[in-house]
This record gives C-alpha cells, sequence and structure tokens, in this order.
C-alpha cells in the first residue's frame, strides 16, 4: 500500500548534531577511564527523526528547525537534502545544538547536552507562517524555542500533535505544549501510573494520548474513553535506539492519515519504531508503506 493520503505535515523544531558512543552498560557512577569505545557521529533529535521516518513513509512534510553558522549546521542541511527532506532552517546564534549520547547493548541511552539552541531566535516568521498554512497537520515538538511560536501554531486551526517525550505528568515545561495540541504522545518512562496521566491529559480536552514504553509496547485512549493495548515487535537485534519514538510517532501519524483504525495506526507505529532499533541510523533505512502493511 502506498500513501493515498494528501495531507501535510509541518514539524515545527528540533534538529541537532550527535556524537554517539557504544558502550556493553551504561557507565557506574565512578571515576573510571574507558578504552576504544565505537563512535560515530550523525544528525539527530526529533524533527530530524519524524521528518526523516515520513519523507520515506511518502508523507509530504517540512521541517522548520534553526542551525548554527558552524561545521555542525552545515552538515545537518546538507544530510537532510540529501535524504529528501524539505528544510526551513533559521540561524541559532549560539551555534548548532550538539548532544553526546551514550549507548548500552540493551538499547538504553544516557543524553549528555554538551550545547543548547536558544530560547529566543529571529525567526522567519513569514516563511513559517507559509509553512504553517500550507500545512494539515503540525506536529510542535518540545523545543524551548517552538514555545515562542506557539500562538502562530494555535491560530492556524489545525489539528496539533506533540510529542512530550519522557513527560513526569507535572513538569510545567511542558504545559504550553500540552495545551496547545489535541494529539499526545509521550512515553512512560517517568510515570509510575501512566494510565492516570493519560486520562489527566484526556481530561484537558484531547483527542487521542498515545503512551510508549519501550520493550513493553504502547497504550492508546481514545476522548471515548476507549483503551487500546500494542505489543513490541520481538525478535529484533538491537543496534540503535535512537530515533526509535520519533518512528513510532511517525508510523502512527501514517496509519492515522490514511484513515486506519486505533488499532492499526499502533501497529504501525510498532513496526516503524521496532525495525528503527536494528538500524544505526534515526530511521530504517529500508522503511516503506510497505513494510508497515506487509
Amino acid at each position: 500500500m502506498k500513501n493515498t493520503s494528501t495531507s501535510k505535515v509541518a514539524i515545527i523544531g528540533g534538529t541537532t548534531f550527535d556524537h554517539i558512543v557504544y558502550l556493553p552498560s551504561l557507565p557506574a557512577p565512578v571515576p573510571q577511564t574507558i578504552h576504544q569505545a565505537p563512535f560515530r557521529e550523525a544528525v539527530g533529535s526529533t524533527g530530524s527523526g519524524k521528518a526523516l521516518a515520513l519523507t520515506k513513509l511518502g508523507v509530504p512534510n517540512t521541517l522548520y528547525s534553526v542551525v548554527g553558522d558552524d561545521s555542525y549546521g552545515r552538515q545537518i542541511s546538507e544530510y537532510l537534502h540529501a535524504q529528501g527532506v524539505t528544510a526551513l532552517l533559521d540561524k541559532d546564534p549560539a551555534g548548532t545544538e550538539r548532544h553526546i549520547n551514550i549507548m548500552d547493548a540493551s538499547g538504553g541511552r544516557t543524553s549528555i547536552f554538551v550545547t543548547q539552541s536558544s530560547e529566543i531566535i529571529a525567526h522567519n516568521i513569514p516563511a513559517i507562517k507559509e509553512q504553517l498554512g500550507q500545512a494539515d497537520v503540525i506536529v510542535l515538538n518540545i523545543i524551548g524555542y517552538c514555545r515562542h511560536l506557539i500562538p502562530m501554531v494555535s491560530e492556524q486551526d489545525k489539528p496539533v500533535w506533540t510529542d512530550l517525550h519522557d513527560y513526569d505528568g507535572t513538569n510545567i515545561y511542558h504545559q504550553d505544549f500540552i495545551n496547545a495540541a489535541q494529539f499526545i504522545h509521550l512515553s512512560s518512562d517517568n510515570l509510575p501510573d501512566y494510565r492516570a496521566t493519560m486520562q489527566s491529559l484526556m481530561a484537558r480536552g484531547k483527542e487521542l494520548v498515545i503512551c510508549t514504553h519501550g520493550k513493553a509496547g504502547a497504550t492508546l485512549l481514545t476522548r471515548q474513553g476507549d483503551w487500546y493495548e500494542q505489543a513490541a515487535l520481538e525478535g529484533l537485534l538491537i543496534e540503535d535506539s535512537n530515533g526509535a519514538g520519533d518512528c513510532f510517532f511517525s508510523g502512527f501519524l501514517y496509519g492515522y492519515l490514511n484513515g486506519k483504525s486505533h488499532q492499526e495506526c499502533l501497529r504501525y507505529g510498532a513496526i516503524c519504531g521496532g525495525y528503527a532499533v536494528t538500524s544505526p541510523s534515526l530511521v530504517y533505512e529500508g522503511l516503506s508503506p510497505e513494510l508497515l502493511t506487509g
């Protein structure tokens, strides 16, 4: 099956240059020296992951983000272009945001933000408004500078999806993004009672709340109060878990835009996210609509 939806997606925020280190296990909190750790560099972050995955799935999308006027920013721009992603990249005076991701053999990760994007950016407002105006769906990522774009997003009166990542249920940082969105993804990493948090979010008038649990699958709550469960794929060899959450998000959104049932959307998300961990890249190289429907 090909992408039969003509919906266009505007993705707001989220590009980094990542330095990725692979270890058998995450380092213990004691002074130590680690020799000869495998290491690579790659484009990362939540906007890149979603744009790359949706592009492979044939969903028309644009990505707005910021990068520095530096070699890291140029590498991000060149890579996204080479992968067919349509990107509008403003300049960050603080330079390109960079992360060090320490990965273990089971897919665990410790992320260190070496630098972060500036909170205040000289946004190309006319270009962003044009991007939003052409979109049918807006994906609002929880990056600091995106908060200042929320009024512009909200005035479009279009469906807004957001990804809260490892939200703990109370952090005030996320509240503006929650208020702006009708469709919410998050993980249960910091939620001992994730169902209660999902119900709390739904009580704020949301359409769907989707919570992922890594190897334990995912849970969906609808506005009508219906619960759906999806198991994670089994038997996949973990190479790199970076991007798995964004790929789940993209697979789910692909199904939703193509009019699939809630259960099918969850299954597409599980396939897209599951195969992501088998690849060193943010997105599985063989991702396609046929992979999700085969």
